[in-house]
C-alpha cells in the first residue's frame, strides 16, 4: 500500500473516495473537515442525517458524492471532539476502520488535520488498515483486496516535518506487516531455518550484522533450552542474532522474541481444537524481526541487538519427555514438568545471552502462557519486569505507541513454585498466576543489576475474531511498535 501526503483541495482530488470526519453534536453531526465550503459541508451533513449516521466514534457512513467535491463517494467517520481531549489510539482505531471499510477501492483520499502528532495518528491507522495476507490464495479476491492508495489531503502546503512523519510511518507500518506476515504464514512454510532466513532478509541493505546459530553451533554455545525444545522436530533449531550499531551511539537496548514457530505442545501435546493457531507461536520473534527492520530504516542513534531463538516444538521418539532434565546456557539446570511450557526454555538460553553483553536494558516478547489470555484478555498485554522503573518505561512507551500493554508483578511467593527435588528449577509453577510464574522463571536468567522487561503477547499478537479498526484477523504485529518507541525513548536519554 502506498502513503502520500498532499495540500490538494478536498474538493477536486481525483480519488475514488473521500474520508472525512464527523464529530455528534447534540442531534446533529458537524463536519471536521477542512477545504470543504460550507454549502457543501452542508449538503455532506444532509446526506448522513438522511441514512442515519450518529457520528459515533468509529462509526463509518458511505454517501454518493455531491455536487461540487470531485469523488464519487464519500466516506464519514465518527470521531471523539478533539477540543474535548486527543484520542490518538481512537483516532487511528476510527480511520482505520475506514479504509477497512472501503476494502476494493484503488485510491482514497483523508481530509486530514495538519498537526503532526494528529497526522500521525491517521497515517498509522490508515497503512496499518489496508492489509491483508493473501500469499497462499491461488486467486486472490479482487473485492476484498486492501486499499492500494491513500493520500492525505492537509491545508496550506506540505511542510518538511509532515514529509519527515509520512515517511516515519511508512516505516513503522512495514515493520508491523512484515511481523503480520511471519505470523500468517504456514508453518510448513516457515520452519526455524526460514524465520532465520527472513531476519536476514528484512533486515538486507541496512547496516545490520546478522550471525545465525546453527544446531552445531548451539550445541557448542550450551544452549540446552533451544536444543531440548527442537529436537522432537525434523527441523532443527536456530538462534539469530541482529546487531544494529550507529556510530556515536552510547545507549544500548536488547530485544529477544520467543521463535516457535509451531507448537504442538510436544509429549505434552496440546488439544486439537485451535491449535492451527500455534502457527503464530513466534508472534515475539517476528517482533523483533519487524522492529530492527524500522530502527535501522529509522536510523536511529541507539545499539540495539535482536535476538530470535527458534524452534518447532514437535513430539517423536527424539522429543524431550516430561521429567528431563537439560542444562541451560550459563549452567543452570532445568526439570521439564511440562513439554508445552517449551518458550520459556528458549527465551532462557538467549536472555542468558544477552546480559553477557550488560545492554542498558533487555526486553522480551513472547506468546508465552495462556494465563496472560485468561487474566488480561485478548487485546491487553502483561508487562512483567525486575525494576518497577524498566516497566513503567515500557508502558508508557507502549501507551504513546498506540499498543495497550498492562503492568504486572513478579511475586516473591510464588518463586518457591518453580523448585525442584531432582534440578535447580523447574520450568511450570503454580497454574494460579501461571503468567506471572513464567515471568518469574525468565527472570532466573537475568542477572543482579541487570535492567530487564518481559511482555506477554500470547493474546493480542493473534486476533482470532473478526477484524476491527486498524486490526486485521490473524497475525497483528503486536509489540513492534512499542520496541521502536522504547528504542527512541532510549536514544533520547
Amino acid at each position: 500500500m502506498t502513503l502520500t501526503i498532499a495540500a490538494t483541495p478536498p474538493s477536486s482530488t481525483t480519488c475514488d473516495a473521500l474520508v472525512v470526519a464527523v464529530i455528534a453534536k447534540g442531534r446533529g453531526l458537524e463536519l471536521a473537515a477542512h477545504g470543504i465550503t460550507a454549502a457543501q459541508g452542508a449538503k455532506v451533513l444532509a446526506a448522513l442525517k438522511a441514512v442515519g449516521a450518529t457520528g459515533k466514534p468509529g462509526e463509518v457512513t458511505k454517501i454518493p458524492g455531491i455536487t461540487g467535491i470531485k469523488a464519487p463517494v464519500i466516506v464519514a467517520v465518527g470521531i471523539a471532539d478533539p477540543r474535548k481531549g486527543l484520542d490518538l489510539e481512537a483516532l487511528r482505531t476510527a480511520n482505520g476502520s475506514a479504509i477497512r471499510a472501503l476494502a476494493g477501492t484503488r485510491k482514497v483520499a483523508v481530509v486530514a488535520p495538519p498537526e503532526t502528532v494528529v497526522l500521525r495518528a491517521v497515517a498509522l491507522g490508515a497503512r496499518l488498515a489496508a492489509y491483508s495476507f493473501t500469499a497462499f490464495k491461488s486467486s486472490p479476491s479482487k473485492a476484498s483486496a486492501p486499499v492500494s492508495t491513500v493520500v492525505l489531503l492537509v491545508p496550506g502546503s506540505v511542510t518538511a516535518e509532515q514529509k519527515a512523519a509520512i515517511a516515519e510511518i511508512n516505516h513503522i507500518a512495514d515493520a508491523v506487516n512484515l511481523s503480520r506476515d511471519l505470523v500468517n504464514t504456514p508453518p510448513n512454510a516457515l520452519a526455524p531455518v526460514d524465520l532465520a532466513a527472513a531476519a536476514k532478509d528484512a533486515v538486507d541493505g541496512l547496516p545490520v550484522k546478522v550471525t545465525i546459530w546453527d544446531e552445531k553451533a548451539l550445541a557448542k554455545q550450551g544452549c540446552g533450552g533451544i536444543l531440548a525444545v527442537g529436537q522432537g522436530s525434523a527441523n532443527p533449531p536456530r538462534l539469530v542474532k541482529l546487531e544494529y550499531a550507529p556510530e556515536g551511539a552510547s545507549a544500548s537496548l536488547h530485544i529477544v522474541g520467543k521463535g516457535i514457530t509451531f507448537d504442538t505442545g510436544g509429549i505434552s501435546i496440546k488439544p486439537a481444537a485451535g491449535m492451527d493457531e500455534m502457527k503464530g507461536d513466534m508472534g515475539g520473534a517476528a517482533a523483533v524481526i519487524g522492529a530492527m527492520q524500522a530502527i535501522a530504516r529509522l536510523a536511529l542513534p541507539i545499539k540495539v541487538t535482536g535476538w530470535v531463538p527458534t524452534a518447532e516444538n514437535m513430539p517423536s521418539g527424539t522429543a524431550q519427555r516430561p521429567g528431563d532434565v537439560i542444562t541451560m546456557f550459563g549452567g543452570k539446570t532445568v526439570e521439564v514438568l511440562n513439554t508445552d511450557a517449551e518458550g520459556r526454555l528458549v527465551l532462557a538460553d538467549a536472555l542468558g545471552l544477552a546480559a553477557l553483553e550488560k545492554p542498558d536494558l533487555i526486553i522480551d516478547a513472547a506468546t508465552l502462557t495462556g494465563a496472560q489470555r485468561v487474566a488480561l484478555g485478548s487485546r491487553l498485554a502483561g508487562v512483567m519486569a525486575n525494576d518497577d522503573a524498566s516497566r513503567a518505561l515500557v508502558c508508557t512507551a507502549a501507551d504513546e505507541a498506540g499498543e495497550a500493554m498492562w503492568p504486572m508483578p513478579l511475586p516473591d511467593d510464588l518463586r518457591a513454585s518453580i523448585d525442584s527435588a531432582t534440578a535447580d528449577i523447574t520450568n511450570i509453577g503454580d497454574r494460579f498466576g501461571g503468567m506471572l510464574s513464567a515471568g518469574i522463571f525468565l527472570k532466573e536468567f537475568i542477572p543482579a543489576g541487570q535492567s530487564w522487561v518481559h511482555i506477554d503477547i500470547a493474546g493480542p499478537s493473534f486476533n482470532d475474531k473478526g477484524a476491527y479498526g486498524y486490526t486485521p484477523k490473524g497475525g497483528t504485529g503486536s509489540a513492534v511498535r512499542t520496541f521502536v518507541q522504547v528504542a527512541r525513548t532510549l536514544a533520547a536519554g
